[in-house]
């Protein structure tokens, strides 16, 4: 059954079709209600999408007519709305599956990233991992890619290696082989959180593949910003959440290879995830379901859909290459202001990283930067940004961070590096 709940116009970039060409960012933006709201008496700049994207009208407004017309539980009922709401479920696995070159029976819908790299740990990693078994990780990642390691360690004597930070802000490759010897898996991030650092992942997982190890890929930070393939990763897991691609929070997901999805045991139990239960036993639902227990997220998976509609329109090329101007705009302004007294954390201008800006200001301690830059008007964010490791070896207790999405512009970083200023002039 095809259903469709028809919502507004899509937005307009000059990547429609996925073509390259200038974002129309002031359209963008109107698609954008929140933006519309004062903060302190002044316009709302919102540079805190690394932590969680705004949600465009299309999809507040699919998730509210899904509710009003169609809301039921999926997979069970046999009566016209619940097969229309199963419809537009499995409709919104599809779409995701294909946004990031993926079948969509390889696809299992999470409740974020988090639990996608839990569901490998708790599933695959205890299966298949014990005393002296390597996982090879990075000193960059976020904690839902480092946390689930450091546990089967602890239980199952697991080996952990790493991969460490360069000055530069890039990965220290030089002795890759050597730290994959014997691994098993190699856990990576697309994009580091803080840095805005994009590790080679293909030829990360290339050389995983020729040590004998799977590779799983954290793709919080990377697939709602960049074009995305599977394949061209060399991914054998992918996770990612909705939440950060202008979709809602509440819901992620796993990619899989079939084969490894079909050996693995379920993650949780219960209700949708069996195919038959009897008193002494019970068996599993085929993937994606058998990782799917209870009632799944199906409002959220509607308006994840409609984000990646969204997301489409625009063109993920042409989104790349607008986050990529605006990160070089940001950090040339930066340090063309405020010279020495700023440091820019990770890759170099000119250098390839994500739509991300972490920066320490003189003596200003991030906490005051934020609450000073709010003032303004301006949302950064400050902290260890889940990754301690990464900040210990930056020799840091927090950085302010300001992280763009589709919706910010030029003026939205001026309006941050004039702000900075006000911090300075507060604090010194």
């Amino acid at each position: 059954m095809e259903v469709t709940h028809q919502g507004p116009a899509s937005p307009v970039g000059a990547g429609a079709s996925g073509g390259a060409g200038p974002l129309d960012v002031a359209r963008v933006k109107k698609d954008f209600a929140i933006l519309e709201r004062p903060v302190h008496g002044k316009r709302l700049v919102y540079l805190d999408s690394a932590a969680s994207s705004q949600k465009p009208s299309a999809v507040l407004d699919a998730m509210t007519r899904y509710y009003e017309t169609t809301h039921a539980n999926v997979h069970r009922g046999v009566y016209q709305i619940a097969e229309e709401a199963t419809a537009l479920y499995e409709q919104a696995r599809a779409k995701m599956a294909a946004f990031i070159g993926g079948r969509p029976e390889e696809l299992v819908f999470t409740k974020n990233a988090t639990e996608a790299v839990n569901l490998v740990a708790y599933s695959w990693g205890r299966a298949n991992l014990g005393p002296g078994d390597v996982v090879v990780t990075t000193e960059i990642e976020h904690h839902a890619n480092f946390v689930p390691w450091l546990q089967l360690r602890q239980e199952r004597g697991v080996e952990l290696r790493f991969l460490r930070l360069q000055p530069d802000g890039l990965l220290d490759l030089s002795h890759l082989e050597q730290v994959l010897e014997g691994a098993k898996l190699l856990a990576v991030t697309a994009a580091s959180n803080v840095l805005g650092t994009l590790p080679p992942v293909s030829d990360l997982a290339e050389a995983a593949h020729r040590a004998g190890a799977l590779v799983l890929v954290d793709g919080a930070q990377y697939v709602p910003h960049a074009p995305t393939d599977v394949a061209d990763l060399g991914a054998d897991f992918l996770a990612f959440t909705g939440h950060k691609m202008l979709g809602p929070t509440g819901i992620g997901g796993l990619w899989g290879r079939r084969e490894l999805l079909e050996a693995m045991p379920a993650f949780l139990t219960g209700g949708e995830m069996i195919r038959d239960v009897r008193l002494d036993g019970y068996t599993t639902n085929d993937i994606p379901w058998k990782f799917e227990a209870g009632t799944p997220p199906i409002a959220e998976a509607v308006g994840l859909a409609a984000a990646i509609d969204y997301l489409n329109a625009l063109g993920m090329a042409t989104v790349r290459a607008h986050e990529q101007a605006l990160t070089a705009y940001a950090m040339e302004a930066l340090v063309g202001r405020y010279g020495d007294d700023i440091v820019v954390h990770g890759p170099s201008l000119g250098r390839p990283r994500a739509g991300i800006v972490s920066f320490t200001y003189k003596h200003v301690h991030a906490h005051d930067m934020a609450q000073v830059l709010d003032q303004a008007g301006v949302c950064v964010r400050a902290g260890h940004h889940c990754a301690k490791p990464l900040m210990r070896c930056l020799g840091l207790s927090a950085t302010a961070r300001a992280s763009f999405s589709v919706y910010n512009d030029e003026a939205d970083v001026d309006v941050l590096v004039e702000a900075i200023g006000d911090a300075g002039r507060l604090f010194g």
